[in-house]
């Protein structure tokens, strides 16, 4: 492998690769940064993502521009704002040494005047997101009409989110005689479409084979009926004590409640999607970067841009519409020459997939097991035992010690011992003790369908005519359903609320209670009405009496709409404590009952 000064680059460049701590190219960097020093070539380059892209056009690209010039001269378009700003900031460090370099992102969520004031002080790089450039151009904000150079980065990604228009309408107000440079993981027929249409004859690269996984990532997929789902996301993350991970779900909806759920669990997590505020998403980000988020719940156009080099483990609770997309979810881990995991829950229907995608990918799945419980007992038991070998000594705690030691002056070594670690070792055996085998043969019939219920299937659905415009959202419906039925955490579970109505679940056993406790019951001076659903599975409720009033009482009408989440069971809310212990919730093994508990995920 060729060193960046055989590269030919240039000495202020050289210093901030060593500032950097860069000490040899990259696979993409070797091939890409000598054609584009030495030739004003278009280039077609195809890599994973985390194979140091950035820095295989950035660096060419600095070369060559003249920073003595106020004009822009390159444009960088990038899928989201996350990924803008994270190039913006490395081409900073890049040109660190380039006296009055002046790099300008551009993206949505932002003050529009202040990004075009930047601009207009001179900008000789501007890297934007396609639908705030072109908004810019539109209100001649910006003037792209000498660039020199434009790059299209992660063009796969910035196509499957919608901007081909965009793209063109943005290309045709910059020079036909510019170099166009576009780095993408995969080769879609949209994206061989971009390169024809807008590119000169492009020399291309290809790091590896066309849109071929990382070698890096290793890949595995786990069979389980599709209401057992969240159960084997939880117990994944538990035989994995360290993990540090994105689980991707299809959907915004998904999203929010599979994090909402591993947070009321005990779980370090969050949600990163694309109804969240532009400060909500960067407080996400900046937990998860610091490590105060162990899991990151994110859906695929949300995840582009997410920086960060040691996540363990790529989760796929469900698998994506495209195929292709795969290879942008697994790309998030098994970077920076690190090794990761690629899971895949799926269940008996998705299986034909998973050949699919090898096929793509080029690389064969391990089909594995979900842990059993007394699997996971040891894992987590074994990953205390190495934390505490591994734990620096804390020496104020030496004063103390004389009192310690006459605690425990009758006990030996070894009772001692098992003393300790049984504080920990209980709380997850009590757990697990009565857990469910989750696996299932490829040969069995998916009992449940394909719907992804996430928890008990021998339960009733109820129709509430109370919602969000009562002051309701599904945790305070829950709250508010045990205090008044008298029931424990575990007992109200599923809980959806609309805007006028909601629905929740209980055992079978708690209907007569449940229905008899809100025959004529007021809430705030209206009765309450309480039904069994007619459609426990989900999908419209063909009611025609009145939208939910029952002998003319009560409001709450409309439509009685149970589309149902797949995010898991909304059972087993667990409220943070002060003093970090675990509160007792529902077990997975579906049996239901309160007296298990699973001890809090540690938030590092």
């Amino acid at each position: 492998m060729s060193t960046f000064q055989e590269l030919g680059l240039n000495e202020d460049l050289l210093k901030a690769i060593t500032d950097l701590g860069f000490e040899k190219p990259s696979e993409v960097q070797e091939k890409a940064i000598p054609i584009l020093l030495e030739t004003e070539t278009d280039l077609v380059a195809l890599a994973q993502t985390g194979t140091g892209k950035t820095a295989a056009f950035g660096f060419p690209m600095l070369e060559k521009i003249n920073v003595d010039s106020k004009t822009t001269q390159g444009l960088i378009l990038s899928p989201t704002r996350e990924l803008c700003l994270q190039i913006t900031n490395e081409m900073k460090q890049y040109g660190k040494y380039c006296k009055g370099l002046n790099v300008v992102a551009i993206y949505g969520g932002s003050s529009i005047t202040d990004q075009a004031r930047a601009v207009k002080r001179g900008a000789q790089i501007i890297v934007a997101t396609p639908g705030r450039m072109k908004d810019m151009i539109s209100r001649r904000l910006v003037d792209i009409s000498k660039i020199q150079y434009s790059v299209l980065d992660e063009a796969d990604e910035m196509l499957n989110m919608g901007f081909k228009e965009d793209i063109s309408d943005i290309l045709s107000h910059t020079p036909e005689d510019k170099n166009t440079w576009l780095f993408s993981a995969t080769m879609p027929r949209e994206v061989a479409a971009i390169a024809k249409n807008y590119m000169h004859t492009p020399q291309e690269i290809t790091v590896g084979h066309k849109n071929e996984g990382s070698k890096n990532v290793s890949h595995e997929y786990y069979l389980v009926n599709a209401r057992d789902r969240y159960q084997a996301l939880k117990r994944l993350s538990d035989a994995n004590p360290d993990i540090f991970s994105v689980i991707f779900c299809r959907t915004k909806r998904d999203t929010q409640k599979v994090a909402e759920n591993l947070i009321e669990d005990g779980y370090s997590a969050g949600a990163l999607h694309g109804d969240l505020s532009q400060n909500q998403r960067d407080l996400v980000m900046k937990s998860f970067r610091n490590k105060q988020i162990q899991m990151l719940v994110a859906t695929d156009v949300a995840a582009r841009g997410i920086d960060v080099d040691d996540i363990t483990h790529v989760i796929n609770y469900q698998l994506p519409d495209e195929i292709e997309t795969y290879t942008h979810r697994s790309g998030r881990t098994g970077r920076a020459g690190k090794t990761g995991v690629s899971m895949v829950i799926v269940s008996k229907s998705e299986v034909r997939k998973i050949k699919s995608i090898e096929r793509i990918i080029k690389k064969q799945f391990d089909k594995k097991e979900i842990p059993d419980g007394a699997d996971i007992c040891e894992v987590q038991l074994m990953s205390l035992a190495n934390k505490i070998h591994n734990t620096e000594v804390n020496h104020e705690i030496d004063k103390h010690l004389t009192s310690i030691n006459e605690l425990f002056a009758d006990t030996d070594k070894d009772e001692l011992i098992k003393k300790f670690f049984s504080a920990e070792f209980t709380r997850f055996y009590n757990y697990y003790q009565k857990s469910k085998n989750l696996n299932v043969s490829e040969g069995s019939r998916d009992r449940d369908g394909g719907r992804d219920y996430g928890g008990k299937s021998d339960s009733t659905r109820y129709f509430i005519n109370v919602g969000g415009k009562d002051g309701f959202d599904w945790m305070k419906l829950k709250d508010f359903l045990k205090e008044q039925l008298d029931l424990g955490r575990d007992d109200v579970f599923k809980v959806e609320t609309k805007d006028s109505f909601s629905f929740f679940n209980t055992e079978n056993g708690l209907k007569e209670k449940v229905l008899a406790f809100f025959t004529d019951f007021k809430y705030e001076g209206r009765f309450v009405n309480v039904e069994v659903s007619e459609n426990r599975g989900g999908g419209r409720r063909n009611d025609r009496r009145g939208g939910g009033r029952r002998d003319g009482r009560g409001g709450g009408g409309g439509r009685r709409d149970e589309r149902r989440s797949s995010g898991g069971d909304r059972s087993g809310y667990r409220g943070r404590r002060s003093d970090g212990g675990s509160q007792p919730r529902r077990s997975d093994s579906g049996s239901g009952s309160s007296s298990s508990s699973r001890p809090r995920r540690s938030r590092r």
